[in-house]
């Protein structure tokens, strides 16, 4: 992920940090979300001369690969914890 695109996924989740505060991601649909981050999206749009369309899109991605580098860092440290673990159950992810 370039600096700018790190840039850009910064902004808007601060945005929805401040629009979406404390919702459950799991009930409010993901278009209702989208849309409260349609604002956001459009000055980001506006700014480096690209569509809504391809600002959502690269958002997606770049959420999406935020969230993957995310769940490799955990599954790291939950190794590390199960190497140095000394009997019992480890623990487990999936």
């Amino acid at each position: 992920m370039t600096d700018e695109n790190r840039k850009m996924l910064e902004r808007i989740n601060a945005y929805a940090e401040n629009t979406l505060g404390e919702i459950d991601p799991q009930k409010v649909p993901v278009s209702v979300q989208l849309e409260q981050l349609r604002p956001v999206m459009e000055e980001i749009a506006a700014e480096k001369d690209m569509s809504l369309e391809d600002v959502f899109i690269l958002y997606m991605d770049l959420q999406s690969e935020a969230s993957c580098a995310t769940n490799e860092k955990l599954k790291d440290s939950l190794r590390d914890i199960n190497n140095g673990f000394d009997g019992g159950s480890p623990l487990l992810f999936r």
